[in-house]
């Protein structure tokens, strides 16, 4: 057999539209035969600090497209309406260049292919990062990198530092990047399988993805761009292409294999588990058809006694951008500076909410709640406390130690969440719902002790919170995930800190919501919207 080598992703073409930023820290000098292209280091972290900054408050057009076409698409549900409408007004919001598209502003993430004749004279990660680090301090971003001082003992890092940067070589003179945002909840979903080789047949694969498709859940804030990779030298290789996929990387991929085992898309699988998604009726996060705005499927090559599986998204905060730097400058992919433009002239018809004033007693509150059944579309007002992790794990510490629980926990609604940094002059940064299931151990016990009655978040929860709210009486109300500008310039009218301030994003805080949108998802008598899917 003669020796062939492949490129193991060969993209066949970029159609990607790029803006230049500038032509300076770049130029080219000759070494013997080669032509050598000379990065001004500062060139590095100028590209890292417009990356990380346009992929916070812009998005690309051919999202924001697909969000336009659920509103005119007469098979989507209300709920998927009102979900990609809300999506794009926050959109609207978030290009202004004050509040993020997302409060959690994610792990910053960069890969890129460095050209064996690019020379920068340093070390490439050091100066990307210091470009990260000047985008987080400069806008509105949060901090959510938790560092570990001890086994046990953590601390937030403080500038949204240390970022994942992964640099591969290649051949040429050019330098290419994908910058990424990653927030924890669509991080949370990546899922690696190892099965073998009676996975691969039409049954068997058909009846796996209708399975796992559901392990996704909503908690990563749907319509999602969802990825499926099949195969792979290693688990490492099969979760690395499950993100790049996810973000549009490997789009312009063959549609074919051949026997150098070239990555390809498979475009029939694609349409059959985007068809099992819209089957699903998960819907964009309250029922519907629109789980996913597309799939796509890739094709690994694989070690005989192997098949590793990943499944994976990227979220309804869509925050991937690619960059090159060439002889000719340095090129950033130009997002879209008008979202308003897929907004409708007329919102979208629904039915109107049920208000909910929550400047009542915790017992009047409930009492109004049991009259409406689970998928119930609600408009809260008044006062509602944040916490999440930590605070949660503080709280559980005191009753731990005897002593009792907070009477700010009982007396309102605990709504998980930790906020980005509050723009000059405006309430709130931007302050959407984490994913709920995290808190999930903490219910039933905080339920026992009268707190936690009424609970706002994003995303499924456990068995254990059913069976929780069924035997206290409480509530779990779904949020919006993904549109955080638009609550923090509408909805959140006043923020303070009233406990644990030392946590920073993760403090306790009570704030003033108005018009703050929401569905019962789980009620006082074990119901459960997701039970139901």
């Amino acid at each position: 057999m003669d020796f062939i080598y492949q490129d193991p992703y060969p993209i066949l073409k970029d159609d990607t539209q790029y803006k230049k930023i500038t032509s300076e820290y770049v130029k080219t000098e000759q070494l013997g035969d080669r032509e050598i292209l000379t990065v001004d280091p500062k060139g590095l972290e100028l590209l890292a600090q417009e990356a990380m900054i346009d992929v916070s408050f812009m998005l690309r057009t051919s999202h924001l497209q697909k969000l336009e076409n659920i509103l005119n698409d007469p098979e989507a549900t209300d709920n998927d309406r009102f979900v990609a409408y809300n999506l794009l007004q926050n959109a609207a919001v978030a290009v202004e260049g004050e509040l993020p598209s997302c409060q959690d502003t994610g792990t910053a993430i960069v890969m890129a292919k460095k050209g064996e004749n690019v020379f920068t004279g340093v070390d490439d990660a050091e100066w990307l990062s210091k470009g990260i680090f000047n985008s987080y301090q400069i806008k509105n971003l949060r901090y959510s990198q938790i560092v570990p001082i001890t086994m046990f003992e953590e601390k937030n890092s403080g500038s949204n530092l240390p970022a994942q940067i992964d640099i591969y070589a290649k051949k040429g003179a050019s330098y290419e990047f994908l910058f990424l945002a990653k927030g924890g909840g669509s991080a949370n979903k990546t899922f690696l399988y190892q099965k073998t080789k009676s996975l691969l047949n039409e049954k068997s694969m058909d009846e796996f993805i209708r399975e796992k498709i559901k392990d996704l859940g909503t908690s990563a804030c749907p319509p999602y761009h969802l990825a499926l990779v099949i195969g792979g030298t290693s688990a490492e290789a099969n979760l690395a292409a499950v993100k790049k996929a996810s973000a549009g990387y490997y789009d312009n991929l063959p549609t074919s294999g051949n026997m150098a085992g070239q990555a390809f898309r498979d475009l029939e699988w694609e349409q059959k588990v985007l068809q099992i998604c819209q089957e699903s009726a998960i819907g964009a996060q309250f029922g519907g058809k629109y789980f996913a705005h597309d799939v796509r499927v890739i094709r690994l090559p694989r070690h005989a006694a192997s098949c590793p599986v990943g499944l994976g998204v990227s979220c309804s905060a869509d925050r991937n951008i690619k960059a090159k730097i060439t002889k000719d400058g340095i090129f950033l992919e130009q997002l879209e500076t008008n979202p308003k433009q897929f907004l409708p002239a007329v919102p979208p018809h629904l039915e109107a909410p049920i208000e909910i004033d929550l400047n009542r007693p915790m017992s009047e509150i409930l009492a109004e709640l049991t009259k409406y059944p689970i998928k119930t579309r609600l408009k809260l007002n008044g006062t509602v406390i944040v916490a999440r992790d930590i605070a949660h794990a503080k709280i559980k510490e005191l009753l731990d130690d005897g002593k009792p629980m907070p009477e700010y926990f009982k007396n309102h609604p605990v709504y998980y969440a930790g906020p980005a940094k509050t723009p000059e002059g405006m309430p709130s940064g931007s302050f959407g719902p984490t994913t709920a299931g995290r808190m999930d151990v903490y219910v039933d016990e905080f339920q026992s002790h009268g707190g936690s009655m009424i609970m706002l978040a994003k995303g499924n929860r456990s068995k254990e919170v059913m069976n929780a709210c069924k035997k206290y009486g409480g509530f779990y109300l779904g949020s919006i995930g993904g549109p955080a500008a638009i609550l923090a310039k509408e909805n959140i009218l006043k923020v303070e800190v009233v406990d644990f301030e030392e946590l920073g994003m993760e403090a306790v805080r009570k704030i003033t919501v108005k018009d703050f949108p929401a569905f019962i998802i789980t009620d006082d008598k074990g119901n459960d919207f997701f039970a139901n899917l």
